[in-house]
């Protein structure tokens, strides 16, 4: 069932075998790392080139302060032409946490990044509007880092 898949990751790779860090097959789908400074070009040939005109979903997640790279984000391409779904990742440090938008390839992007920035606190370079979108303005923290603290930052001391 994923054979169709690998021939788009070996598209990809005919194309620029530097966006292909890495292939994970599991469950039937496959992920592809790319290196953050190729996901544009690479999302750009994958919907222009391969037929994945829907950015189905775009979320970050963090994989612990214990790791590093730290976060990850993902981009969900679907294909409304020959219905796949091919998975893209990208992972990025918590000191640079920083991944290029690709709000120019599609204008969905622009709320799932501001969500993404919002609760994990990845930011997206050329973003046309970062800003929070679910918390408010002035939340202290991103809600969904795994080392955020369950009942919030305490205003004072209880001691």
């Amino acid at each position: 069932m994923t054979e169709k898949l690998h021939g788009f990751v070996e598209k990809m790779r005919e194309k620029d075998a530097a966006w292909v860090a890495d292939v994970v097959d599991a469950l039937g789908e496959v992920t592809v790392t790319v290196p953050r400074e190729h996901i544009v070009d690479a999302c750009g040939f994958l919907r222009d080139e391969q037929g994945f005109d829907m950015l189905a979903d775009l979320c970050g997640a963090d994989r612990g302060p214990e790791e590093d790279p730290r976060f990850e984000v993902n981009y969900h391409l679907f294909s409304t032409m020959h219905h796949n779904r091919l998975r893209l990742k990208v992972l990025t440090s918590e000191d640079d946490a920083n991944v290029p938008t690709v709000t120019g390839l599609w204008a969905t992007a622009d709320w799932h990044e501001r969500e993404t920035y919002d609760l994990v606190g990845v930011k997206f370079e050329g973003h046309p509007d970062l800003r929070r979108i679910l918390l408010p303005s002035d939340f202290d923290g991103h809600a969904l880092r795994k080392d955020y603290p369950l009942r919030g930052y305490e205003p004072y001391s209880l001691n």
